[in-house]
């Protein structure tokens, strides 16, 4: 391998996907001593950006992020996609893969609101925006005397309606909040206890045409491998529940000592019922763990469990 070749990183536009692609840039830089000018970034507009009208459950799912990239990887027109873990389909494109992903950020959602603590605290009747099926059925679960209502857009423009008074309080993701340098509008954190995240929360991953093995070692020094392991574990768990944004599915997986555990949640929208299953074994075992985990879940859900 050349010792400045120029890769290609493709990522969307929104400030929370550019802060993910310069991270990726600073680590291959960190780890080759490249230059970023050898790392361009080609910011690629999807189906999933231009969708602020809807729930992205009635426009098609999580592939709205990511076909645009998808096909620019297979005509060669960049080199690596960027992408937050939880928005990756469970099945990716013949000729693309996962190469890995770096490591983790904080999982957990962030409780945010200019005149409550809590989510406990607030009023009955009180209005909460998401765009996530997993947190309005999770709110609904704790909260059912709230109105949950739709909010879209990305995460400046979730706060800035929260700002206007449009909602009394929304939940982001500590990870993006994070890495976009907001923390400090968090008001409250959800420990994942009570408030489990969505599969691939925190978590970037980047993938690669399945052959490019310049790519591939290019990438290798920066992945990080419990984080594989952990989302080897969750999105097998998604993929036997044929999880999308369509279904209210919550799951982590994490390391305890040496042994993997995942918790997975799925809900009625409703928020009315919900079942859990726990998993445990080696690391090693993860895709085994996140299948088991899902087809209990399966095995115990009314034929109705996914309808309001």
């Amino acid at each position: 391998m050349a010792s400045s070749p120029t890769l290609v990183i493709g990522t969307r536009g929104s400030p929370l996907a550019l802060a993910q692609a310069h991270e990726m840039q600073d680590r291959l830089v960190a780890a080759h001593g490249w230059t970023v000018e050898h790392l361009p970034l080609s910011i690629i507009k999807t189906t999933g950006d231009a969708i602020q009208d809807r729930p992205l459950s009635e426009a098609g799912g999580k592939g709205l992020f990511t076909k645009e990239l998808d096909i620019a990887l297979l005509d060669g027109s960049i080199d690596l996609a960027v992408h937050s873990a939880k928005d990756l389909p469970t099945t990716l494109p013949e000729g693309i893969v996962i190469a890995g992903f770096l490591p983790r950020e904080d999982v957990r959602d962030a409780f945010i609101s200019h005149r409550y603590a809590s989510l406990n605290d607030l009023p009955q009747g009180a209005v909460v925006g998401s765009a996530s099926l997993r947190r309005q059925a999770q709110i609904r679960r704790l909260r059912p005397d709230l109105q949950v209502t739709l909010l879209r857009g990305n995460v400046q423009t979730r706060l800035a309606k929260l700002e206007r008074g449009e909602v009394d309080a929304t939940l982001l993701a500590m990870a993006g909040l994070r890495r976009l340098g907001l923390t400090d509008h968090v008001t409250t954190v959800l420990e994942t206890e009570d408030f489990l995240p969505a599969v691939g929360q925190g978590a970037i991953a980047v993938a690669i045409r399945a052959e490019d093995e310049r790519v591939r070692q290019a990438l290798a020094p920066i992945l990080d491998a419990p984080t594989g392991q952990a989302l080897a574990a969750e999105r097998a768990f998604l993929t036997i529940l044929d999880g999308s944004c369509r279904t209210p599915i919550a799951g982590h997986a994490r390391l305890i000592g040496r042994e993997l555990e995942i918790r997975g949640l799925v809900l009625r929208p409703d928020g009315s019922e919900s079942l859990e299953a726990i998993r445990r074994g080696s690391p090693d075992d993860a895709v085994a763990l996140g299948r088991e985990a899902g087809s209990e879940l399966r095995s115990r859900m009314p034929p109705d469990f996914l309808k309001t």
